[in-house]
């Protein structure tokens, strides 16, 4: 009975260590989901603007050009999938592998090869696990991302996009992460970039004409300019949103595994406490049957 009451006791010290070490992640995440969601509201208005430009460039001319126009029967699509570098977020990566999967599902399905391109060692350690090839990888610093590792992976899509499909081109980029709408939303989406599919967070009014503009010195230069710029802003947008995403997840995660920590040390000590009753009630059943058997005698 003395070793299951030190088990217990073994049980209530780690389990307390943990309850900690969650704690403390969960503070962690709370201090640094304020700065997330600034820097995500602060994204927004630049990478709705440039939207818009390119938006009116492409709509208001008539004019082929090879970022805007549809490709008649795509063969390869560029699939970027953003996740995460640690785990403790609950099922924010797995959400996020399972969209990815879901869309490369699709576009197998309408025939069409896939190049995967990956943001985040969750995404990584799936593929590999899988014995899956992707393109490239990008990992470090998921939930604080840096805008040069938006305009890197930017270029590198735009290449792929530029190139032949003969030569290992694509003729489509999608981008799959999980939009930040609060504390407690956050929703895996799949958005195409490419050929242009105008998605803008923000519309105040959806019946505003775009604004006309006049070019100089003609609107394929300006799209060459903006294009660029657009993929940019939308990648680095949508990793923005991806790391208040991870931070929130997290922070409802630390807080259930603190609570469910919580719950065990209580059981545990209920467990103890009666193992020790019943240790306390054998001793003395032993001491007054003993007791018993010498009056007898």
């Amino acid at each position: 009975m003395g070793a299951q009451i030190r088990v217990y006791r073994q049980k209530i010290a780690s389990t307390q260590s943990m309850q900690k070490i969650f704690k403390a992640m969960e503070l962690i995440a709370t201090s640094r989901i304020g700065k997330a969601r600034e820097r995500v509201s602060a994204s927004l208005p630049y990478a709705n603007a440039i939207t818009r430009a390119v938006s009116a460039v492409s709509s208001q001319q008539d004019i082929e050009h090879v970022l805007t126009s549809e490709v008649e029967n795509p063969k390869r699509a560029a699939v970027l999938v953003l996740s995460s570098d640690r785990g403790m977020a609950g099922a924010y990566s797995a959400n996020i592998l399972r969209h990815a999967e879901e869309l490369l599902e699709s576009l197998h399905a309408e025939g069409k090869e896939t190049d995967i391109y990956l943001v985040g060692r969750k995404a990584q350690g799936y593929f590999d696990f899988r014995n899956r090839e992707y393109q490239e990888v990008w990992t470090g610093n998921t939930d604080a991302p840096e805008f040069l590792r938006a305009r890197e992976i930017g270029e590198r899509l735009v290449d792929s996009f530029l190139e032949d499909t003969e030569a290992g081109g694509v003729d489509e980029i999608h981008v799959v992460y999980t939009a930040f709408h609060s504390l407690v939303t956050q929703v895996p989406t799949v958005v195409r970039l490419l050929p242009l599919e105008v998605v803008e967070e923000e519309v105040s009014d959806s019946t505003e004409l775009y604004p006309l503009y006049e070019y100089e010195p003609a609107p394929e230069d300006v799209l060459d300019a903006l294009l660029p710029k657009y993929i940019e802003s939308r990648i680095f947008s949508a990793m923005l949103q991806a790391s208040a995403s991870e931070l929130a997840n997290r922070q409802r995660a630390m807080k259930s595994a603190g609570d469910n920590a919580k719950d065990l040390v209580t059981e545990y000590t209920l467990k103890m406490n009666n193992a020790r009753q019943a240790e306390i009630t054998q001793e003395l059943t032993e001491l007054i049957a003993g007791a018993d058997a010498l009056s007898a005698s």
